[in-house]
């Protein structure tokens, strides 16, 4: 298995695995090694194609099918500009079957165009910290109300669905830096153990126990990590 973080995304590669029904605050690009992926929807229909879309907040389960490639694409990145569609449904996408790290790296690292700055200022203050509404609304020269309303628009989301994300972001890097579970979810900024599970299943679809073997491949496991992104 290999698993990396950057800035803007994360990347998984090895085995498909089965999930709960999730949402998460990124876009899932999902991409079959050989053959098909597999997601199945809110309503019960089954996707199949060679590379998967699923926009930000969009119910879905991962079905097992063959070995796969997944990358989170965060919101506030310029990459994520050219995911967004009116249509927030899981969809077939063949223009993203050969996507790399490497084209994650650069377009990952800079700021999506199309949010407000405002917001993208907002997100950035929740990346490493939980700041109050009230004091984040502050830092953008917004009101709580203005701000909630303007993430809900540009993101389809609300800014505490974000901090969430981050959260369990941080979690991950605690954990593949050794740190064990409990320790990992304070660290995160999670009340305990039991809290950082919930909200990894309601994401991600995944314990955290499931997560381990990805994040702390055996020595030879090609894994690496520039910056952060589960059974």
């Amino acid at each position: 298995m290999h698993f990396t973080t950057g800035h803007g995304y994360a990347h998984y590669q090895g085995p498909s695995w089965n999930t709960r029904p999730h949402r998460h605050a990124a876009f899932q690009i999902t991409i079959a090694t050989h053959g098909d992926a597999a997601l199945r929807d809110a309503t019960g229909t089954t996707h199949r194609a060679p590379t998967l879309l699923v926009p930000p907040m969009t119910p879905h389960q991962m079905l097992t099918t063959t070995d796969l490639r997944v990358f989170f694409i965060e919101p506030q990145s310029a990459f994520a500009d050219r995911l967004r569609h009116p249509d927030p449904a899981i969809r077939a996408a063949p223009e993203l079957r050969h996507l790399t790290e490497t084209d994650l790296r650069h377009a990952g690292a800079r700021p999506s165009t199309e949010l407000d700055p405002r917001l993208l200022t907002a997100m950035d203050a929740l990346t490493d910290r939980t700041v109050p509404m009230d004091d984040l609304a502050a830092l953008v020269g917004l009101s709580p109300q203005r701000l909630r309303g303007l993430a809900r628009r540009q993101l389809g989301m609300p800014l505490a669905r974000w901090r969430v994300w981050n959260q369990l972001r941080r979690t991950v890097d605690a954990l593949r830096a050794g740190r064990t579970l409990a320790d990992a979810a304070t660290a995160g900024g999670f009340a305990d153990q039991a809290h950082l599970t919930r909200w990894m299943r309601e994401m991600l679809g995944l314990t955290p126990a499931a997560v381990l073997p990805a994040l702390r491949p055996a020595p030879d496991t090609d894994v690496h990590r520039d910056r952060p992104g589960h059974r």
